[in-house]
């Protein structure tokens, strides 16, 4: 059978960059199922993506659906025929819609009886046929948020559409799609290739378009803009700032990328730096340079979509572009530093945090309360810690803040330097939002991370305070990430902060803004229970997360330790054999709940293997009690680990339900025993 590649291109006006490439990998996905389900083969889909098109190749696609068999069941063969055999207005319907007469139908037998059935072979259709309705499908199926209408067409896209090509191999597919008839033309780089061209087979798609400036592959185009843009930056002695977003938004941007250097007066550095770089990466999608210690250059790079015969022109144009709105930044911090943080803490009396739960002033108060009790938690200055959490939403009110919101917490550190507060409260104020997403930098004082700590609590009582905790995938205050934050926080700097504690001190400072009853566990339950997800991203088996958190330690640094110790004892020869002795004894406990087990009494134990255990664990329990103390749960398990032989030989010797109560009752408390000594670390009977 033929086999081809299928070009399907979607020519359009530009379309949105942040959401250019998922749209393009979007449209693969869909374009793959709509083939797979329709019985089409083919051995693999690429998606290309520019400025003005979204595209896919399906490479070598067969020509016609897979032949196949319909079945389709009619009613049962008692109801389709009336007591004198003739058929019943039940199976005449069904036969019609068939296109058959009743007589002409098979029969289905069955153990539960026998049925009409129609049976067909279908002959593959071929893809000229369908191609036009599955593209269709697949565009209708993108997500778009808003989409538009153009002209006097009822037709919506996300971007007005301008040629639409389905071209398998040299041949053009008829058909029209979202209202535009299929043809050959593709529109090449808007200035560079003014004149739509023919496409006469799919395989030259890349070649011919790369030869009308245009670079459809999107991470083709990717690479070279990044490699652009590092060597502009080697030329000046310098590192460009790029991150992945800001060069995913460019890439979309561009159809034919050439990166050129410019420069702004060196009077603008006396802004601080994040400020300037928020403004040329956000505002203008410029690539900051910064030298070897990081400090900001007057250079910056900028990727154009064209190639200039005077590149000097477009250099000086967007030098222009950047001057004004550098000079923003520098108005805003020279009139901000005008007055003082401290004095803006009563202008936070006018801003809203929630509704219920009072302005940004009083959470500011609770937040320097909160990080006070902490700081004396863990034995640093609690007056400095007052202090920056008295201060750490009041930046929020400069002039700087409020037009880039982005460099909140660092301008607030800026300012706070030059009102002369002490270093680390100005250091606070910006590490009180860390960790900011997942991988990000913990707070680097004592004093910071108290605020941190502080403010991620306050949100956290404060909002399920009111009734209003996360469900499903709404989650508008962003409760698990500060909850994964508190975690990493306490974990990472091995604090011994217990949550019980902590959630207790920020309850005490709402007042009678929040409902109490129950509150304290369903908080700290909530922060533990995100454990899961972050010990899922380092790739821990879930059952070693649920065997540490069905004890429920509530002090993230020991949770953590008993982690890692259940993970080490799981790798253990002896562990399958020992997690499923402890389910064991858990299930006999769990049947005998009624039993009152309480010490075991030596007189009762009769068995030799009773007696074994009984000592063992006896001995066991001397031993681990130094490591307990001590929170070395590897040690705890490493020793638990021993007691397989004696386990093993009672189950195999003992029969735990004996005649005689007293002798029943005593087996049950050693188990209990038993069992009582592995949670004391975690509960392994849960182990896969």
């Amino acid at each position: 059978m033929r086999t081809e590649n299928l070009l399907i291109e979607v020519g359009t006006e530009e379309l949105p960059p942040k959401s250019l490439a998922k749209l393009a990998v979007a449209f693969k996905d869909n374009i793959h199922a709509q083939f797979s389900d329709n019985d089409f083969e083919f051995s693999n889909i690429n998606w290309y993506a520019s400025p003005r098109r979204l595209a896919v190749m399906v490479e070598n696609l067969v020509e016609y659906q897979a032949d196949k068999t319909v079945e389709k069941r009619g009613p049962a063969v008692s109801a389709a025929f009336d007591s004198d055999g003739n058929p019943t207005k039940a199976a005449q319907g069904w036969a019609k819609s068939n296109g058959i007469q009743v007589e002409q139908a098979e029969r289905l037998k069955t153990d539960k009886g026998e049925w009409l059935l129609f049976k067909a072979e279908v002959k593959g259709k071929s893809v000229t046929h369908l191609v036009a309705e599955l593209t269709e499908k697949a565009l209708k199926g993108l997500p778009i948020p808003k989409p538009m209408r153009w002209g006097q067409s009822s037709t919506q896209f996300i971007r007005p559409i301008h040629t639409m090509t389905l071209l398998y191999g040299t041949d053009l597919l008829d058909g029209k799609v979202l209202g535009i008839q299929s043809d050959r033309l593709i529109k090449g780089h808007r200035f560079h290739s003014d004149e739509p061209f023919s496409l006469d087979n799919a395989n030259d798609y890349l070649t011919q378009l790369e030869k009308h400036y245009v670079l459809a592959d999107h991470e083709q185009r990717k690479a070279k803009v990044l490699q652009q843009v590092e060597a502009a930056a080697k030329a000046e002695g310098a590192i460009a700032d790029i991150n992945p977003e800001l060069l995913d938004e460019v890439t979309s941007l561009v159809e034919w990328p050439v990166a050129l250097t410019a420069s702004f007066d060196q009077a603008f550095l006396a802004v601080p730096k994040e400020a300037l770089i928020y403004t040329m990466k956000d505002d203008q999608k410029y690539f900051p340079l910064l030298d070897q210690n990081g400090d900001l250059k007057s250079r910056f790079v900028f990727v154009t979509n064209i190639e200039s015969k005077d590149p000097q022109a477009i250099i000086s144009g967007n030098e222009k572009v950047i001057r004004p709105r550098l000079a923003d930044a520098e108005f805003f911090f020279n009139t901000d530093k005008k007055q003082t943080l401290g004095s803006r803490l009563e202008s936070l009396k006018t801003i809203l945090f929630q509704k219920q739960l009072g302005t940004l002033f009083e959470k500011s108060e609770r937040i320097a309360s909160l990080a006070q009790t902490i700081a004396t938690m863990l034995k640093v200055d609690p007056a400095l810690a007052h202090r920056a959490g008295l201060l750490c939403k009041t930046d929020l009110m400069t002039n700087m803040v409020m037009e880039f919101p982005d460099v909140q917490g660092v301008m607030g550190m800026h300012y706070a330097r030059a009102d002369g507060e002490p270093e680390l409260v100005a250091l606070a104020q910006n590490e009180q939002y860390m960790p900011r997403f997942a991988g990000d930098k913990l707070p680097s004082s004592d004093i910071s991370l108290c605020v941190a700590l502080a403010d991620k609590l306050d949100t956290l009582v404060g909002i399920f305070g009111i009734g209003q905790i996360p469900k499903g995938d709404k989650d508008p205050f962003a409760l698990r990430r500060a909850s994964i934050g508190v975690l990493r926080i306490i974990v990472e700097k091995q604090l011994e902060l217990d949550l019980v504690d902590l959630v207790e001190a920020s309850i005490q400072t709402f007042g009678d803004k929040i409902k109490t009853d129950g509150l304290n566990p369903a908080v700290t339950d909530f922060v533990l229970a995100r454990f899961k997800a972050w010990y899922a991203e380092q790739g821990v088996n879930a059952s070693v997360v649920q065997a540490v958190l069905i004890n429920r330690p509530t002090r993230p640094a020991d949770f953590a330790a008993r982690i890692e110790a259940v993970k080490s004892f799981k790798s253990l020869d002896v562990a399958p054999a020992l997690a499923a002795a402890n389910k064991r004894v858990a299930n006999i406990l769990s049947k005998n709940a009624d039993i009152s087990a309480d010490k075991v009494e030596p007189s009762l134990l009769v068995e030799p293997a009773e007696i074994a255990l009984a000592d063992a664990v006896k001995l066991t329990e001397a031993k681990i009690q130094p490591a307990l103390e001590q929170s070395d749960y590897a040690a705890v398990l490493t020793e638990l680990a021993l007691l397989k032989e004696p386990i093993d030989a009672f189950f195999e010797n003992v029969m735990v339900m004996a005649d005689d109560q007293d002798t029943k009752i005593n087996r049950v408390s050693l188990l209990a025993n038993l069992r009582s000594l592995f949670l004391c670390c975690a509960d392994i009977s849960v182990l896969n």
